[in-house]
């Protein structure tokens, strides 16, 4: 296949610290290119990803992330750059909307952003354009179809385990009230333990609220370290006894979870959003409910194994298996197109996977991530309005 993917413009790829998505599309590309697939990658100037890339944007626009115009022209741009491949994976807010009055090439997202949020309205627009591709079942919405759930990967071999043996606990993310740091640190003073706050704060209103709300509760038991390098981002995960995430939000995913797995270390996450799907309550870490759950699951870290943190980041969301599920997800919906693109006369193709079968019910395929095989969390969805499993929980 020909496979061209669209960044955003606020940061390279790969991001040299702080970017979730970003190191996704990298880890995405990198894979399609090891599996003999043409790759371009449309981003901006001073990205490092080892594929072919194009972009408008000489270098990454971080201080302008979220505004739209800007935005708009980098989509505007990539499309104009993408035309001869056979599909095109739009990691952006503007491109799926700009990509719905194209008939040419075929367009899939990725929702990295919770479905039935603030957002809803944008993918609501897709709906039957656009195929949607989830990153945790907990993005689904009635009103909503996507067209397979799947979870993010690491480059496991790129997150050794560590020993745990740092005495403190870790926050590792965003200077942002979702992301649960004020309770982070509070529950670390109230069970008496060392905390380390490890978060990227580059925006305004992030250093406004590190400055009024967080930093005040810094003391020799909580200290702030700044944004870390991505080798200093591995040791801090490596040495902690456990990550806390005390998100308040839905978060559809939180790639820290995982990067805490594969180095061993437990995680402590209150049970919103993808939380309960990635982290199995007693077993890789505890889902909180509340202030004195949390203070709980923190003084009983110490009772869970490293090495069944390390099999769950394995048998459940490695890069390998990401790639896989991509790629046999856009085979499937590339075939499922074919029926209906006009051929030249006398013009001779292989027969598309999906015309030879029924496509059956709706939610047919769809499982939970830690299900096996590679492709267990692909669904070709078109109607999707509940899955056809139980919903994962994680608590045991």
């Amino acid at each position: 296949m020909r496979i061209a993917l669209i960044a955003p413009p606020w940061l390279p790829v790969p991001p040299p610290a702080y970017g979730g998505i970003e190191a996704v599309i990298d880890r995405l590309a990198r894979g399609f290119d090891a599996a003999g697939h043409e790759v371009l990658l449309y981003t901006t100037g001073d990205s490092t990803c080892p594929v072919p890339r194009r972009w408008t944007l000489p270098r990454h626009a971080s201080e302008r992330a979220g505004r739209s115009l800007e935005e708009l022209r980098h989509v505007i741009a990539a499309y104009g750059a993408v035309g001869a491949y056979d599909i095109v994976h739009d990691h952006t807010l503007v491109g799926p909307q700009y990509a719905r009055a194209l008939s040419r090439p075929p367009v899939v997202t990725t929702a990295h952003f919770p479905i039935g949020g603030e957002h809803h309205d944008l993918y609501r627009a897709l709906a039957g354009r656009v195929p949607i591709i989830a990153v945790s079942w907990s993005q689904l919405v009635p009103d909503v179809p996507v067209s397979a759930v799947i979870p993010h990967g690491l480059e496991l071999r790129d997150f050794p385990v560590g020993s745990g043996d740092g005495d403190y606990l870790l926050f590792l993310g965003r200077m942002d009230p979702s992301k649960g740091v004020e309770e982070a640190v509070r529950a670390a003073r109230r069970i008496g333990a060392r905390l380390l706050v490890a978060a990227k704060m580059h925006m305004p209103w992030e250093r406004a609220y590190f400055e009024e709300r967080v930093r005040p509760l810094l003391g020799a038991d909580i200290e702030y370290l700044g944004e870390p390098t991505a080798p200093e981002r591995l040791a801090l995960l490596q040495g902690a006894r456990a990550l806390v995430f005390p998100i308040r939000w839905p978060e559809p995913f939180g790639l820290v979870m995982v990067e805490g797995l594969a180095c061993g270390t437990p995680v402590v996450v209150t049970a919103v959003g993808a939380a309960p799907e990635i982290i199995e309550d007693g077993i890789t870490g505890f889902l909180a409910d509340d202030e004195q759950g949390l203070d709980h699951a923190l003084r009983r870290v110490g009772e869970l194994d490293r090495a069944a943190c390390r099999r769950a980041a394995e048998e459940r969301f490695s890069a390998k298996r990401m790639v896989a599920a991509h790629l046999a997800h856009f085979e499937r919906l590339l075939a499922r197109q074919s029926v209906r693109i006009p051929v030249a006369p006398g013009t001779r193709t292989r027969a598309p996977v999906s015309a030879a079968r029924s496509p059956g019910r709706p939610t047919e395929g769809l499982k939970p991530p830690w299900q096996a095989s590679p492709e267990a969390n692909i669904a070709v969805a078109p109607n999707l309005k509940e899955p056809a499993v139980p919903w994962p929980t994680g608590r045991r």
